[in-house]
């Protein structure tokens, strides 16, 4: 694990501990029997990134998150936000907007993986990434703490962020 990492998973931790505000969602578990952590939390999931096919114009890369075993199951909703694009360590300029039903709520969790797309125009202004942070939505707002993917990919002006689906 990257020190970016380490010190995501710190924050997250930190940010939990002291966040009682609103807009922030706590990443309740799906259902009320919750009393393992919740897998939506940064630290407690895996997320890869993998070429998808192509569509007219477009690249398409999944990023698929799963959760292992003792972790309780979540609800997540729309694309994810702040979406940073790194290669080697070093960011890139690369931003994203987002597309799609921003608020279907997929349950996610141990046995449930979920994923969502990562659309890049293909006019051959990419930057080669090998990594993507991003921060999770519950349906009632952010899920504290940064989640990275990786994987190699290309990011350029126009990517939009897909919402999360179920499935791998």
């Amino acid at each position: 694990m990257g020190t970016k990492h380490t010190f995501a998973a710190v924050f997250a931790a930190a940010a939990l501990a002291a966040t009682t505000a609103t807009g922030i969602a706590q990443a309740a578990p799906a259902t009320s029997e919750g009393t393992a952590p919740s897998a939506c939390r940064p630290a407690n999931h895996l997320a890869r990134i993998t070429e998808g096919p192509a569509s007219a114009g477009h690249r398409h890369y999944r990023v698929t998150l799963t959760a292992p075993r003792g972790y309780d199951a979540c609800k997540l909703a729309g694309s994810p936000t702040d979406v940073r694009f790194w290669n080697h360590d070093s960011r890139t300029g690369a931003a994203a907007g987002h597309y799609g039903d921003q608020k279907t709520t997929v349950t996610f969790g141990p046995g449930h993986p979920v994923h969502f797309d990562i659309q890049v125009p293909n006019d051959g202004h990419g930057t080669r990434s090998d990594e993507a942070s991003f921060t999770l939505r519950a349906p009632d707002g952010e899920i504290p703490g940064t989640s990275y993917a990786e994987g190699a990919f290309d990011a350029a002006p126009g990517t939009l962020i897909g919402p999360v689906r179920p499935g791998a």
